[in-house]
């Protein structure tokens, strides 16, 4: 006699949640579902066999996702001289299989535990997903199938490629099992991968002065993090003769580069957020996911490219967003030849940091510190008039800020700077506190 355990189920007449043991069965080791027999494996019967068995083959193509229709046989027999249906189920190749009105979440997937269905864990759907879809994080099913793409679609209609359902299974956005993949979800509007971008107060993190986090479709992010950083990228104006010279603080194609290799190469299958840092002297791009096995720094340095997210790359391509695989860095380090700081470039196992200088702060600084050298050489007395200004100035205040130096003095912060830096070095002066507490006091 039949007995009801992992591969056999036995329901006394259709309801509606055998479609959740088709779907257990499908994603664990397959089974068989005996409609019209006892939970004791005696026969009851089936009454309307054909219609019964039409509104399970209608139930079971309408509702699960993937198509499981192929790994499903539903045939009529007879036990104890009545009829009653079996449906035979085989362990699908597109796990996890889900009901399609509760998504890829343990209330729409179920598995079989024992002679039981369950709702399958998260760990669980994981594991389908990461056994059918294998390494790759784009190419593996979404857990959220329930996706729009209107940002996307404005963006690749204002660059005239085409956005259809045809053209989103040519990139892979939608798999061979008619599902929408993870590299779908990373430019749906339900996208959760963030950048986080934070403006601080001169080169350290300590104070904050303004902060945004972005989400939803890669591409909206990438337009939005752009206009932030370049509103940011202040111009600076140098005059030769009659000619007004522009100068920005850094090359807008260096940080354009710097954003798409963080986007583009970024490590997905992580939920950390990609972290963009403006400080006074330079910007930071943090990037989870180190370099792919096998490439170096130096390779990368090189021109090397060997691409995490290829099909992610390959719809920034069509875009025309970016022009060749392995260029970005090589692009960055041309967009400062003219410079004396450089970008840098630092990598662990785990994440990717691009520094890009201020070009226009440093040049600044270099004149300042030039300034003042050339000053200290030419014209001793100067100097010591400023720094008898800067000590009478802390015996009347107690203590001063660099602020106070620039407005006393009337000269620039970064001569503010080595000035206050030097009476330091000299014992001059001493200073207590950090970043916006910092002050400076006459060593008695």
């Amino acid at each position: 006699m039949l007995v009801e355990n992992k591969t056999i189920e036995f329901k006394r007449e259709y309801v509606e949640n055998i479609k959740n043991t088709i779907v257990a069965f499908a994603n664990c080791d397959g089974g068989t579902l005996y409609i019209g027999v006892n939970d004791d494996g005696t026969a009851c019967g089936v009454d309307d066999v054909d219609g019964t068995m039409l509104r399970l083959t209608n139930a079971i193509r309408d509702a699960v996702r993937p198509d499981i229709t192929m790994f499903v046989e539903c045939r009529n027999d007879v036990m104890d001289e009545k009829p009653i249906l079996c449906v035979t189920v085989q362990r699908g190749t597109a796990r996890p299989y889900y009901l399609y009105r509760k998504g890829i979440r343990p209330e729409g997937v179920y598995v079989r535990q024992g002679a039981s269905t369950v709702p399958a864990t998260e760990a669980a759907i994981l594991n389908m997903i990461k056994e059918t879809s294998g390494d790759s994080y784009e190419a593996a099913r979404s857990l959220n199938q329930h996706l729009t793409f209107n940002k996307a679609a404005n963006f690749f209609k204002k660059r005239k490629v085409e956005f259809e359902k045809a053209q989103m299974r040519t990139l892979h956005l939608i798999g061979e099992d008619d599902t929408y993949t993870n590299l779908a979800f990373l430019l749906s509007e339900q996208c959760t991968h963030m950048i986080k971008l934070a403006v601080f107060e001169g080169s350290r993190k300590s104070v904050f002065k303004d902060r945004r986090e972005l989400s939803g479709s890669l591409l909206e992010q990438l337009e939005e993090a752009f206009d932030y950083i370049d509103h940011y990228n202040r111009t600076r104006a140098e005059f030769s003769g009659l000619d007004r010279l522009d100068m920005r603080d850094y090359p807008p194609e260096a940080i354009r580069e710097a954003l798409l290799n963080a986007i583009v190469h970024r490590d997905y299958s992580f939920s950390s957020a990609t972290l963009i840092s403006i400080f006074e002297d330079r910007i930071e791009f943090v990037t989870i996911g180190g370099l792919v096995k096998g490439i170096t720094l130096d390779d990368v340095k090189l021109g090397v490219s060997v691409l995490r997210n290829q099909y992610l790359a390959n719809i920034f391509y069509r875009l025309r967003l970016i022009e060749a695989y392995g260029t970005g860095i090589l692009k960055i380090n041309e967009c400062y030849d003219d410079y004396a700081v450089k970008p840098i470039i630092e990598t662990t196992g785990n994440a990717f940091k691009i520094t890009l200088p201020n070009t226009n702060f440093h040049s600044e600084e270099q004149k300042a510190l030039n300034t003042l050298k050339s000053g200290i050489s030419t014209s001793l007395t100067k100097r010591e008039e400023r720094i008898d200004t800067v000590l009478k100035l802390c015996r009347s205040k107690g203590s001063i800020v660099r602020s106070d130096v620039e407005m006393a003095l009337g000269v620039s912060q970064s001569t503010a700077i080595l000035l206050l830096r030097e009476m330091t070095d000299d014992n001059i002066l001493v200073k207590k506190g950090k970043t916006k507490n910092l002050r400076y006091y006459e060593n008695k």
